[in-house]
């Protein structure tokens, strides 16, 4: 919800073209956003990112939220569930504590990442109990 307007969604762009938004260090957003351009977070987001474009997440970031994009390159913190279409890039010190949900992914070895992972085009899981798995493996 926004401080101004009792609104849930804080829509971000520019007259019908997309322009890049920054939420810069220090800044504090509580609130879901749809992006129609690439968003930069060096701040704290407390809500779900929305949108065709990139995301990035500086190594000050911090999102307490779901994201849902093309492509994702995250340095900070994300406590939520990633859902790209393309390239998600994990780089520096960063912390994931939710599942993934990616096209392609690239993690760097400083990155610590928590929760389930999900990739390839379509992006199904396929959920099997014990003894399904014994049986596809041959185990009785």
């Amino acid at each position: 919800m926004s401080m101004f307007k009792n609104k849930p969604d804080v829509e971000l762009s520019q007259s019908g073209t997309a322009g890049n938004t920054l939420i810069g260090s220090g800044t504090n957003i509580n609130g879901d956003v749809i992006i129609a351009g690439d968003l930069r977070i060096d701040g704290t987001l407390i809500g779900s990112i929305k949108g065709n474009a990139k995301v990035v997440i500086g190594s000050t970031g911090v999102v307490m939220g779901d994201i849902d994009c093309t492509n994702a390159d995250i340095q900070g913190k994300v406590h939520g569930t990633l859902h790209i279409t393309e390239l998600l890039n994990l780089r520096g010190e960063a912390l994931i504590e939710g599942d993934i949900y990616a096209g392609k992914l690239q993690i760097e070895p400083r990155v610590t990442f928590n929760g389930h992972c999900h990739m390839g085009k379509d992006q199904k899981v396929v959920e099997m109990n014990t003894d399904e798995i014994r049986k596809a493996v041959g185990i009785r």
